[in-house]
């Protein structure tokens, strides 16, 4: 972890270079690979370290995550879709899958993502002879465009059930709408719109049967991942915010003490959600997620309402802490080049997650459906 901090001050130093349309932390991801840590969420017999997928290495998982949120949080929404993707190709790939995409991302240090937005004409797969398939279509949102060597880009197959495959940006050619993606915050993401039209692919392309991408726990209780980025950028707000108050001299004025006192509550609070959700999944199943051909676990439905709170809670957490920090560092503090200025911009477009009142009401939904007293509502 102490190689995690080094990294993310790295990131931190270098992340003003790419706040800019077109830009891309070049840099970030060869260090990343370098490192070891694009290998890392795979299995110990494919060279990885299991970082993710051994359910008791979550915690450690989402340590490393806010990291790399707190150095940049563009690196950490790509990095978070590659060690997705990884956990995806080995939850509902084949023997063979695993072992091939397990091999590209140890070896040839491939970066992989998950590319699943879309707007409403959205993509289709259809069926060509010889168990070949053509895409039709296009997504949106597509993050590490032009950088990301393996998305999964899922559409939706001729029955319209959600089919998730893999395609390999360096052998087909798609067309990439750059305009499409001018946002406030989160530049160097990259995230643009890529038209797939006339991509063809094998049926080894294809990950899992029709459904997978949408089975439970492993959609909702992904949320744990981009929760601990997204808290990586509030503990940047929270040292920022300290360091600028240290260099004005205005670290004795009772209401910054208060405000100071109330991030650092905040920043605490989610480091308890952190432990707690990694709790859960480990002590939910070995794997994370369990294994698609098992049963449902008893189970479930508790694991999803927690991390439902768990991402909604850090989600109030940034939103506080952004508000705190405007409050103590004022104009002065939120103009540029103070990294304060684009954390809060990243951070901002970061948290606009989708399903967020779905999330809150599934938590709800669990807690009215259950008789137990409430200290022991969470509790197995």
């Amino acid at each position: 972890m102490q190689r995690a901090v080094q990294l993310a001050q790295t990131f931190a130093a270098q992340a003003a270079a790419t706040d800019r349309p077109g830009a891309f932390p070049v840099d970030a991801f060869q260090r990343l690979a370098a490192e070891g840590f694009l290998a890392a969420p795979l299995r110990h017999d494919l060279g990885g370290c299991g970082l993710g997928i051994a359910s008791h290495t979550t915690y450690d998982l989402l340590r490393l995550l806010k990291q790399v949120g707190w150095g940049n949080l563009a690196v950490g929404r790509v990095y978070e879709g590659h060690v997705n993707a990884l956990q995806l190709v080995q939850t509902f790939g084949s023997a063979e899958q695993i072992e091939r995409y397990g091999r590209e991302a140890r070896d040839l240090q491939k970066v992989f993502g998950v590319w699943n937005a879309e707007d409403a004409d959205g993509l289709q797969i259809v069926p060509l002879a010889g168990d070949c398939y053509r895409l039709v279509g296009a997504k949106t949102f597509c993050s590490g465009a032009g950088y990301v060597d393996r998305p999964f880009v899922n559409g939706k197959g001729p029955d319209g059930a959600w089919q998730m495959c893999i395609v390999p940006m360096d052998e087909v050619k798609t067309r990439c709408d750059r305009d499409w993606w001018q946002p406030m915050g989160m530049r160097a993401t990259a995230s643009y719109k890529i038209d797939f039209t006339g991509v063809e692919l094998g049926a080894d392309d294809l990950i899992g049967p029709p459904g997978s991408y949408l089975r439970q726990p492993w959609l909702t209780a992904g949320v744990v991942r981009f929760a601990a980025v997204q808290l990586g950028g509030a503990e940047a707000l929270f040292d920022l915010t300290r360091y600028y108050l240290q260099g004005e001299s205005r670290t004795e004025h009772p209401y910054q003490q208060e405000r100071l006192g109330q991030m650092a509550i905040a920043i605490e609070t989610g480091q308890l959600w952190l432990r707690g959700a990694a709790d859960r999944l480990a002590a939910y199943d070995p794997l994370f997620g369990g294994v698609p051909q098992a049963d449902s676990h008893p189970q479930q439905a508790q694991l999803l309402a927690y991390v439902n709170m768990m991402r909604t809670a850090i989600e109030q957490i940034c939103i506080d802490t952004m508000q705190l920090c405007q409050r103590s560092v004022g104009t002065r503090g939120l103009l540029p080049p103070n990294p304060i200025e684009r954390v809060m911009r990243d951070l901002t477009l970061y948290l606009r997650q989708p399903a967020y009142d779905a999330a809150i009401a599934g938590v709800g939904t669990y807690a009215l459906s259950r008789p137990t007293p409430a200290d022991a509502l969470w509790q197995d």
